[in-house]
């Protein structure tokens, strides 16, 4: 998979693809992540890449012109199956969709930032919108690094174990079960005994019962979406 971010500020987005997990998948060959700044695409003479708004109103808008050149450059070189905007009006990004786009072999994230991006990249680039949260953040740099952790862990060879992903939140529509470690009792509080049995049904039972309550007593959405 390969993976292109373009941002008017790509340097916010260095170090997190340079570490932990991100950095191994890189490593490892199992995702390609290529960051483009758009300052490198514009005609400006001054090297701007935002302008003021049509109709008035406070802060600046992104303009279509390096946004196009960028999009345009990259498809020259091979074809992508999705080109992300990330935007507060944007669909929810969820686990289903990070899934889905685990699969996808070549995707552009474009990041959004100032007051927004001119409509007609929006209309004519975008194949997909997302939104991390009912939130307003001051550019899409963060949301598309969270996506990018999201679907990276995802990609085969990439985590230790490779069930771990398959355990995750979100994965089976509830929210996880308690997990424990050692020590057994740790100030007077004791691991559930079952998952010290060692009878792995019960203990399969028992997270399934737990993540069942959690989910019901946490998020009664994602309850009615699963008993559904």
């Amino acid at each position: 998979m390969r993976i292109d971010l373009i941002s008017a500020v790509p340097d916010l987005m260095r170090s997190p693809i340079e570490n932990s997990i991100i950095k191994r998948a890189r490593e490892s060959g199992h995702v390609e992540i290529v960051l483009h700044d758009l300052h490198d695409y514009t005609t400006d003479k001054h090297g701007r890449i935002d302008d003021y708004a049509y109709g008035g109103g406070a802060g600046m808008v992104m303009t279509p012109q390096p946004i196009f050149d960028c999009v345009e450059s990259l498809k020259t070189e091979r074809d992508y199956g999705e080109i992300i905007f990330t935007a507060p009006d944007g669909d929810a990004f969820t686990q289903q969709e990070a899934n889905r786009l685990s699969l996808v072999e070549n995707i552009i994230i474009l990041c959004g930032h100032y007051k927004g991006v001119d409509q007609r990249v929006r209309d004519s680039v975008i194949t997909r919108e997302y939104r991390i949260g009912d939130v307003v953040l001051s550019g899409g740099e963060l949301p598309a690094l969270m996506m990018v952790d999201a679907v990276v862990r995802l990609i085969p060879g990439t985590l230790g174990d490779s069930e771990s992903a398959l355990d995750d939140a979100f994965m089976d529509g509830l929210l996880a079960a308690p997990e424990y470690t050692r020590p057994a009792v740790y100030r007077g509080m004791k691991v559930p005994e079952v998952l010290q049995s060692g009878d792995h049904s019960k203990i399969t039972r028992w997270k399934e019962e737990q993540a069942i309550g959690k989910t019901r007593r946490l998020r009664p959405d994602l309850m009615e979406k699963f008993e559904n």
